[in-house]
């Protein structure tokens, strides 16, 4: 029946294992630790070869040749920030969890256009849970290596480029556009969106190097983020949001605090969210004035360092007090939108600040450096380390996202363990919807997909209908070897006439080996003890309940295989995955 599974949670042992499993193969295969070694290696290296440089440039009077120290800070920064944010993504929860906890709540209240497009990622994610999660760790962490190992040229630069656009996706499908169009988005809570200031750091990563050279793009940076805080301050300051009477502040910190954390950071978040209860009126003020005063500071340039600070201050305290470190407790995916806009904040600030000087009128002289032989192939070997770690991750999302059909491990997860048996499946003589006579004996030498339908049902029994068709579809030419049966699960409406009509309605009557048999009540009834199937009129007297499950039987006439086919509380996810799991045992037992 409805609700008898296994279950569907987050700590689903069948799903936890097999990531946990995909995981280890796929870490063989990049060799993460050797990865990690040259990543440190090539880091080492490119800090000796940048002071080598600096050292022979300042000597020469040039500047241009090295690396801009505002792209600098921007590209490790967000390097060590996608490796960070793909290590979160290994936590065990993540291929259940992160759909239905993370994505799905900001489909409410989005435009058509935008909740359609994060159903989709969510459909995705839900069919393939282990690839999706699995590709997500090795895309961000092959972001991030390529980002540290790749510091100048062209591949540096395609480097920003892909960080930008596996950014727009994650902000898009992922995080909804930060909020931003629903109301009740709030700069405080993380709105507009962490990953999109991934999104403008990889397209500045990705801008040339020459655009880097003099105080023109700090400037830019500094008074983008200006406006951030000038929009953050309008919306933090509109009324009927909860912000004035501090109830949306000392609610989200209060649910911040109850989560799974280091008890001196929960009693922290804690306390300032009663604070926030108390007077709330002067706390949101406080943060009005502040983002306000910050964020003309930084778009008028005036008093430009001292604007800087306080929005590193002010975007500090809100990380630690109301966004509770980001990552603390629940399924954290990233720090939260304070990080990235430090990060922001700082390569801004640099490229203003330590701006190369260029004397008009003078051509830049360039001095030609040949690296060691050994060196250059370190390096490029890395830059190729780090490529392949993101494809590792990329290709096989590319191609779950185009297939409709759900993993058979989502099916594996909702019937529980399913254990190899050799018992002999119990006898039964019943009729077909054509009023033979069927018995087990006489589909000897055929194996045989038995389960229980009720032909009035309108909940899971049709979408488990459609998974034995599509199995016998997946069989191709062993189809032949294959007899699928139903045994009518309803005390009351089990005539043949109503099983013709589930078979019209489902489209069965095309399939030459589906077979829905009835008989009388007590014949039924004795097939359902035999294969302990619990038939009962559900609560209110409303539709009858039984519990879903599904024998393969060899052509001996012997169960090898039973498992729950309970489509359990999406049936979204599971779509197909059941079709793929009863032909996979079929197969086992025709082609041994």
């Amino acid at each position: 029946m409805p609700g008898m599974g296994h279950g569907f949670t987050t700590s689903n042992p069948t799903m936890q294992e097999a990531f946990r499993s995909a995981l280890r193969h796929q870490a063989v295969v990049v060799l993460l630790l050797a990865l990690l070694l040259a990543l440190a290696y090539a880091v080492a290296r490119t800090a000796a070869a940048h002071r080598t440089v600096t050292a022979t440039n300042a000597a020469a009077g040039l500047q241009d040749s090295v690396e801009p120290a505002g792209r600098r800070f921007l590209r490790m920064a967000f390097g060590c920030l996608w490796i960070f944010d793909g290590l979160l993504q290994i936590q065990a929860q993540m291929p259940i969890g992160l759909p239905s906890q993370v994505i799905a709540p900001t489909e409410g209240g989005q435009p058509h256009w935008l909740a359609s497009s994060i159903h989709w990622g969510t459909v995705v994610w839900q069919n393939h849970p282990v690839e999706a999660a699995v590709a997500t760790v090795w895309i961000q962490v092959g972001i991030g290596a390529w980002l540290l190992v790749a510091p100048r040229g062209r591949w540096s630069r395609i480097g920003g480029l892909v960080s930008a656009g596996w950014a727009l996706v994650v902000w898009v499908l992922g995080e909804g556009l930060g909020g931003i169009l629903t109301s009740s988005g709030s700069w405080l809570f993380g709105a507009p969106g962490a990953v999109l200031f991934y999104v403008v750091a990889g397209g500045l990563l990705a801008l040339p190097e020459s655009v880097w050279r003099g105080r023109a793009l700090g400037r830019r940076v500094l008074r983008g983020m200006g406006f951030v805080f000038l929009a953050a301050a309008v919306v933090q300051s509109l009324p009927g949001r909860g912000f004035w009477n501090g109830r949306a502040l000392s609610s989200m910190a209060r649910d911040m605090s109850a989560v799974h954390q280091p008890r001196p950071i929960a009693s922290l978040v804690g306390d300032f969210g009663r604070l926030a209860g108390a007077h709330g009126f002067a706390i949101n003020l406080f943060f009005v004035g502040a983002l306000a005063t910050v964020g003309l500071g930084l778009v008028t340039q005036r008093m430009a360092r001292a604007s800087f600070w306080c929005a590193m201050a002010l975007c500090g305290s809100t990380w630690v007090l109301v966004q509770d470190f980001g990552f603390f407790g629940g399924l954290g995916t990233d720090p939260n939108s304070q990080i990235p806009m430090m990060f922001l904040l700082g390569g801004g600030y640099l490229s203003l600040r330590h701006a190369p000087a260029v004397e008009v009128g003078t051509a830049p002289v360039r001095v030609e450096r040949r690296s060691p032989e050994v060196l250059d192939i370190v390096r490029w070997l890395t830059i190729a380390a780090a490529i392949g770690v993101t494809l590792l991750g990329a290709a096989p999302m590319a191609f779950a996202s185009l297939n409709p059909r759900a993993d058979p491990i989502v099916a594996e997860s909702i019937s529980g363990s399913t254990a190899p048996v050799h018992v002999p499946a119990a006898p039964f003589s019943l009729v077909d919807q054509n009023g033979l006579l069927v018995s087990l004996s006489s589909l000897r030498g055929r194996a045989v997909l038995l389960t229980f339908l009720d032909p009035v049902c309108t909940t899971d029994c049709p979408l488990i209908a459609q998974e034995l068709k599509q199995a016998d579809a997946l069989l191709g030419v062993n189809a032949s070897k294959v007899a699928i049966v139903a045994i009518a699960a309803n005390p009351f409406y089990h005539s043949r006439a109503a099983i013709q009509a589930f078979d019209t309605q489902e489209g069965l009557t095309k399939l030459h080996n589906w077979l829905f048999l009835t008989g009388t009540t007590r014949a039924l009834q004795q097939t359902w003890n035999h294969y302990g199937i619990a038939v009962q009129v559900a609560p209110g007297g409303g539709m009858i309940a039984h519990n879903d499950e599904a024998f393969v039987i060899d052509q001996r006439g012997f169960i090898r295989w039973y498992l729950n086919s309970d489509p359990g509380p999406g049936t979204t996810s599971t779509k197909s995955s059941f079709a793929s799991l009863f032909a996979g045992y079929l197969r086992r037992v025709v082609q041994p």
